[in-house]
Formats: structure tokens, C-alpha cells, sequence
């Protein structure tokens, strides 16, 4: 007999690291825009779709957890680096965002700054888990 419930261990893992000196609405907010763009890049990631005993239609949603880590704004920096050196998927959000309100903005406040003077407060990686486990490295579980 197999157990439907029995966890599962996933070769890869989804990861969210914020800065650990955000406001709640901030970390909240960053996490929805990280994560959003997973399923375009990594659709695998994505399992079926949901519906209720009435057959009503819900969005699938990620086959696997996200994990949520918060860090000082250097491991953030040390992390981001370490996930560009090894190609992992990645997203980021910088503090500009804040000030933008869609979605060219945002793209172009990213794109007014090198990659090593973004002011990041956020990112989300995919990966082997192994690969995001060493860049998480110092990062501590959010609270």
C-alpha cells in the first residue's frame, strides 16, 4: 500500500531569499513578483490544474514547495552572484521597484543598473538542489 500523502523529494528546489530588513506588505509583495515568472521559464514546475467537488476551475499552481529565506542585504549580494556564476533560473527585485508602477517600468529600472550596483532585496532561483542549497548558503529560513 503507498501512502498519496507521503512527501516528496524533488531533485530541484524553488527558492525565495529577501532581505531581512523589508516590511511585511514588502516581502509579501517581492515573493508574488519573484515567483511569477517560474512556471514561463520552467513550465515543469507547474502541475495541473485544481477543481473543487462542484467542478469548479482553478489555476495550477507549482508541483513543489517555495521555499522563503530572508538574509542580510551581503548574503543577498553573495547569493545573487553565486546563482549568475552557476546559471541557474533566476529573478531578482530591486528596491527601484518600489517606485514603479507596471511592468516596462520595472523592466527598465532593472536595466539602468549593472548587475553588481543593483540595490537587490529580493531573488528567486530554481535548480538543482544541491546548486541552490550552496547559494541559500547563510540565508536562514524566513520567520
Amino acid at each position: 500500500m503507498t501512502d498519496d500523502n507521503a512527501p516528496v523529494r524533488f531533485d530541484t528546489k524553488i527558492a525565495v531569499l529577501l532581505r531581512d530588513d523589508l516590511e511585511t506588505w514588502q516581502r509579501l509583495n517581492v515573493t508574488a513578483f519573484l515567483v511569477s515568472g517560474l512556471g514561463t521559464q520552467v513550465p515543469e514546475v507547474i502541475g495541473e490544474p485544481y477543481a473543487d467537488a462542484d467542478d469548479t476551475p482553478y489555476l495550477p499552481m507549482f508541483r513543489q514547495p517555495v521555499m522563503v529565506f530572508a538574509g542580510s542585504k551581503e548574503i543577498l549580494t553573495g547569493a545573487h552572484a553565486k546563482a549568475v556564476s552557476r546559471g541557474v533560473t533566476l529573478s531578482v527585485f530591486t528596491s527601484d521597484l518600489f517606485a514603479t508602477g507596471h511592468d516596462e517600468a520595472n523592466r527598465a529600472a532593472v536595466r539602468a543598473v549593472q548587475r553588481d550596483g543593483m540595490d537587490l532585496v529580493g531573488l528567486a532561483v530554481h535548480g538543482p538542489r544541491n546548486a541552490v542549497d550552496k547559494i541559500l548558503r547563510g540565508a536562514s529560513m524566513h520567520p
